[in-house]
C-alpha cells in the first residue's frame, strides 16, 4: 500500500502533487507493485499456477479434514416428542441401525491412515489394502461420499452463517455456492478499508494541524487585543514603578552620604584613629583572655575538674579546699583571740 500524504503538503507542493498523482494513477499499482513491467504477464502466469496448485491442495486437505471427522449419525430419543411422532422414531432407529460394521471400521482406519506422517512399507500398505474393511472400500464408497458431503455440508453452513450472519438459517443453503465470491468480497473490503483508515488517519493529522494553526493565531489575536486594551496602562504602571525604584535608590545614596558626613563631623581625625586603636587593644586583650582562660581550664583538667572520668578527684580537691578554708578560718579566730588577750 502506498504511503499517503498530507493534504497540505499537496497544496504546498503542486509539482509533488502532480508526480505523486502521475505515480498512485499512472505508475503504481494500489499495492505499490509497478504497472508497466515487461514480466508482469510472466508471473501472473506463475502466480495463477501457485493458485491453482494452492486450490487443489486446500481440496485435498479439506477432503481429508472431512474424512477424518466423519461420523455416522448417533441416535438420540427425542425428549419432548415421546407419544406424537412413532413413525419418525422408528425411520431414526432404523437409520442408525442400517450403517455396517464395515463402515464404522472404516471410519476408524481411514483416520490414521491420513494423518499418518511417515509413509508405511509396501508390505503393510498391500496387507491393509487386501484385508477388510479396505478391502471393501469400492462397496462402501456411496455410504462415505454421504458422510463426507454430510460433514462439508455442515462445515459450508457455518462459513455462510459467518458470512451472511443477518440470513434466516433455512436459506443459508442458497449461498453456499458462493462462499468464494463472499471471501473475496471480504477480503477487498479489507484491503478498502485499511486504505480508507490509512487516508483517514493522514486527514485527521492534517485536519489536527491546521486546527492547532488555528489555535495559535486565536491565542496571538487575544494577545493583540488585550495589549490594545490594557497595554497603556500597564505601561503606565510600570513607568511609575521604575520611578519609585529611582526615587529610593537616590533616597538610599542621599542616606549613606548624610551618614558619612555626620561621622566626619562628629569624630576627627585624631579620635577615629584613637578609637581604632582602643579596638585594636581590645581585641587583643580577648585573645589574651581566651588564652588565659584555656590555660585555667587545662590547670582545672589536670585537678579533674571538668574532665571525663575525673569525678573522684574533683571531689577529693573539693574537700581538700573545703578543710584547707575550715583551717584557715579557725586560724583567724585564734589569732583575733590573741590580739584580744594582748589587749587586755
Amino acid at each position: 500500500m502506498l504511503p499517503p500524504v498530507d493534504d497540505q503538503v499537496l497544496r504546498d507542493n503542486p509539482e509533488f502533487a502532480r508526480l505523486y498523482a502521475k505515480l498512485t494513477n499512472v505508475v503504481l499499482n494500489p499495492d505499490g507493485t509497478t504497472r508497466h513491467d515487461q514480466a508482469e504477464k510472466k508471473r501472473a502466469a506463475v502466480r495463477k499456477e501457485l493458485d491453482e496448485h494452492r486450490l487443489s491442495a486446500a481440496k485435498h486437505r479439506l477432503l481429508a479434514h472431512a474424512i477424518a471427522t466423519a461420523s455416522p449419525p448417533d441416535f438420540k430419543p427425542p425428549v419432548a416428542k415421546s407419544i406424537s411422532q412413532p413413525g419418525q422414531r422408528r425411520r431414526e432407529v432404523a437409520a442408525a441401525a442400517d450403517v455396517p460394521q464395515p463402515l464404522l471400521d472404516l471410519l476408524l482406519i481411514l483416520p490414521q491412515l491420513l494423518e499418518a506422517e511417515d509413509a508405511l512399507p509396501a508390505e503393510s500398505v498391500d496387507l491393509l489394502l487386501s484385508s477388510p474393511p479396505l478391502s471393501e472400500l469400492g462397496s462402501m464408497m456411496p455410504d462415505l461420499a454421504a458422510l463426507v458431503a454430510s460433514n462439508l455440508h455442515s462445515s459450508a453452513l457455518s462459513l455462510a452463517r459467518l458470512t451472511r450472519p443477518t440470513t434466516n438459517a433455512s436459506y443459508l443453503h442458497r449461498h453456499i455456492a458462493s462462499l468464494s465470491q463472499d471471501h473475496a468480497a471480504l477480503l477487498a473490503g479489507l484491503d478498502k478499508a485499511r486504505q480508507d483508515l490509512a487516508v483517514a488517519r493522514a486527514r485527521s493529522l492534517a485536519t489536527l494541524v491546521e486546527l492547532l494553526h488555528t489555535y495559535t493565531q486565536c491565542l496571538s489575536h487575544l494577545v493583540r487585543c488585550l495589549e490594545a486594551k490594557h497595554g497603556v496602562v500597564a505601561r503606565s504602571l510600570e513607568l511609575r514603578a521604575t520611578d519609585a525604584a529611582l526615587q529610593a535608590q537616590r533616597v538610599d545614596a542621599d542616606s549613606q552620604a548624610a551618614l558619612r558626613s555626620l561621622t566626619k563631623d562628629m569624630y576627627s581625625p585624631e579620635a577615629v584613629a584613637a578609637l581604632r586603636n582602643y579596638a585594636a587593644h581590645l581585641q587583643d586583650a580577648k585573645l589574651r583572655a581566651t588564652d588565659r582562660l584555656r590555660s585555667l581550664q587545662a590547670e582545672l583538667g589536670e585537678y579533674g575538674v571538668g574532665t571525663t572520668g575525673g569525678e573522684g578527684r574533683e571531689k577529693t580537691m573539693r574537700e581538700m579546699g573545703r578543710v584547707h578554708c575550715e583551717m584557715t578560718r579557725q586560724i583567724e579566730e585564734v589569732k583575733r583571740d590573741l590580739e584580744r588577750l594582748q589587749d587586755s
